[in-house]
C-alpha cells in the first residue's frame, strides 16, 4: 500500500440544511459530506483556499486521501463530486466517499524510474525523455501501490523506448487505457548531436547550388 497518502484536514459541520452550507460559506469554508462505508453520513467543512490549492495541483477526483476530522478516527476518502458556482466556477460543495479494503478505484501511480545513472544508453550520450510520470490505473484500496518500478538498464542504444507493455504492473491492479501501447520514456540523441548534424545538412546543400553557379556561369562576353 502507498505510504505517502496524503492527509486532508476538515472541521465537523453542525447542522445541515442550506442555512448550514450558507453559513460555512460566508466563514469561508466548502461544506462537503462524507459517505459510504458502515457509518452514517458526516457532514463537514474543509476551508475554501485549501480545497482551491488542492483542485488547481490537478487529478482531486483521481486521489486517494487520508481524511482527518477531530473527534473521529482517519478514513480514507476519495472525492466522487464537487460542485461549483456557475458564474464564478468556485467550489461551493464537494461530496468525499468512504472506501473499503476491497473497493475499486481509479489512481494515478507515480512511476519509479530506477539505474538511470547505470543506463547503458544514457552512458553513450544519450538524454532521457520521461514521456509520462504516472500511470492511471485500477486498484483496491486496501492494496495501492508506491510507484510502478521501471528498469532503464532495459534501454541498451539510443533510441530505445519503454512502453506501458514492458513494465509489469502489481497485482490485480489493471491498466484504464488497454487499447494502445503507450510511451512512458525513450532515450534519445543530445540536441548538440542533432544540431550538428543538421548544420552539416546546411553546408552540404549550400555548396550545391555554387558548383552549379559556375557550371552555368555565362561565357566571357568578349568571346561573342
Amino acid at each position: 500500500m502507498a505510504g505517502e497518502i496524503p492527509d486532508l484536514h476538515a472541521q465537523e459541520r453542525t447542522g445541515t440544511g442550506k442555512g448550514a452550507a450558507r453559513a460555512a460559506r460566508r466563514a469561508g469554508m466548502v461544506p462537503g459530506i462524507v459517505f459510504g462505508g458502515d457509518n452514517d453520513p458526516l457532514p463537514i467543512n474543509i476551508p475554501f483556499n485549501v480545497l482551491l490549492k488542492r483542485l488547481k495541483q490537478g487529478r482531486f477526483r483521481s486521489t486517494l486521501f487520508n481524511l482527518k476530522v477531530e473527534g473521529h478516527d482517519d478514513v480514507r476518502v476519495i472525492c466522487r463530486d464537487v460542485q461549483r458556482d456557475v458564474v464564478k466556477d468556485l467550489p461551493t460543495h464537494l461530496d468525499l466517499m468512504r472506501l473499503k479494503r476491497t473497493t475499486k478505484i481509479n489512481l494515478f501511480i507515480p512511476i519509479d524510474f530506477q539505474n538511470e545513472e547505470e543506463c547503458p544508453a544514457i552512458a553513450k550520450g544519450g538524454v532521457m525523455t520521461t514521456i509520462r510520470g504516472e500511470v492511471e490505473l485500477l486498484v483496491t484500496a486496501g492494496d495501492i501501490p508506491d510507484a510502478l518500478i521501471v528498469d532503464m538498464m532495459k534501454l541498451e542504444d539510443i533510441g530505445d523506448t519503454i512502453t506501458i507493455s514492458d513494465i509489469e504492473l502489481p497485482k490485480g491492479a489493471e491498466l484504464v487505457i488497454k487499447d494502445r501501447d503507450f510511451m512512458i520514456c525513450n532515450v534519445s540523441a543530445p540536441s548538440a548531436l542533432k544540431s550538428d548534424s543538421d548544420d552539416e545538412d546546411e553546408v552540404d546543400a549550400d555548396e550545391v547550388p555554387a558548383t552549379e553557379q559556375v557550371d552555368n556561369a555565362p561565357e566571357d562576353a568578349s568571346k561573342e
